[in-house]
């Protein structure tokens, strides 16, 4: 993506920072990012921070772009969306969703039907670069559309591709909800260590540092995690002991049903968000 390409967002949230903020640092040039954002003191932030260059209305800000990304709340994003149409005309710009839930066939109706969208599920960790997102292209979109979209995404962190927008339900379970699933483990570790007489301050820091640790090694090593696994777990040893108790009380079937029952949800969510269009 050349740093001239102009790039608008609708919403200056904390994802919508994340991405401006990891733009710069790849290069863009801020006069290249527009921004439109309803609070005049979150405004002011970003250009502050930023140096970016606000819009006095969402559809100036869309009015100008090439790639204009939707960060708004998905409660909010059908009347966002019917306005940018209205007031669009015959402009085509590429719309990059990243309002969760909010289905592509809802998006392209709201948006006017015949648009270029692609939608985006990042997760929080993006907020500090290191985040997974997965995309989703509609119909009609080219290889330099989707090569915006990636430089875009890429900024916060690694990016994935699927090709079946259902998909992204699965998406949500697992990456989009998956941040909680690994700070409940690391509460309860942190949790167990205190009860067992560490000090808080030293169960938080080797928590937290084993959890980056192992995270780090799977993601650098050619070895799948069960293979890690294994090789840690002694026979006879701590680890094995440990293993052997997690396993006993159902974790896989656990984790099992609470991806099946966040996807389920996600489908549900989709439904009433998409629903709101009829």
């Amino acid at each position: 993506m050349n740093e001239q390409t102009l790039i608008a967002f609708i919403g200056g949230g904390n994802m919508a920072a994340s991405l401006i903020g990891g733009l710069i640092t790849n290069g863009h040039a801020p006069r290249s990012i527009l921004v439109s954002e309803p609070s005049p003191e979150t405004a002011a932030a970003l250009a502050g921070r930023f140096g970016i260059k606000l819009c006095a209305s969402n559809a100036d800000a869309a009015g100008q772009a090439e790639v204009v990304v939707l960060a708004v709340k998905p409660q909010v994003m059908r009347d966002v969306a019917v306005d940018l149409a209205a007031s669009l005309g015959g402009q085509k710009p590429l719309f990059v969703s990243i309002a969760a839930g909010i289905r592509e066939q809802a998006l392209r109706e709201w948006l006017g039907g015949d648009v270029w969208l692609i939608r985006a599920m990042p997760n929080t960790p993006a907020m500090i670069q290191s985040g997974a997102t997965v995309l989703h292209a509609g119909p009609g979109i080219n290889p330099r559309q989707r090569n915006l979209a990636e430089s875009i995404m890429r900024a916060v962190g690694l990016i994935q591709w699927v090709e079946d927008e259902a998909k992204m339900d699965i998406v949500t379970a697992l990456s989009g909800s998956g941040p909680a699933y690994f700070f409940l483990v690391m509460e309860i570790l942190e949790q167990a260590a205190v009860e067992l007489g560490l000090s808080p301050d030293s169960a938080r820091l080797l928590t937290l540092q084993t959890a980056l640790g192992a995270s780090r090694l799977a993601l650098e090593s050619p070895e799948s995690t069960a293979i890690l696994r294994q090789k840690v777990t002694s026979p006879g040893g701590t680890t094995e002991r440990a293993i052997g108790i997690l396993e006993q009380g159902g974790i896989r079937k656990l984790f099992a049903e609470a991806l099946k029952g966040a996807k389920i949800r996600s489908e549900e969510l989709s439904d009433i968000m998409g629903g709101r269009h009829e």
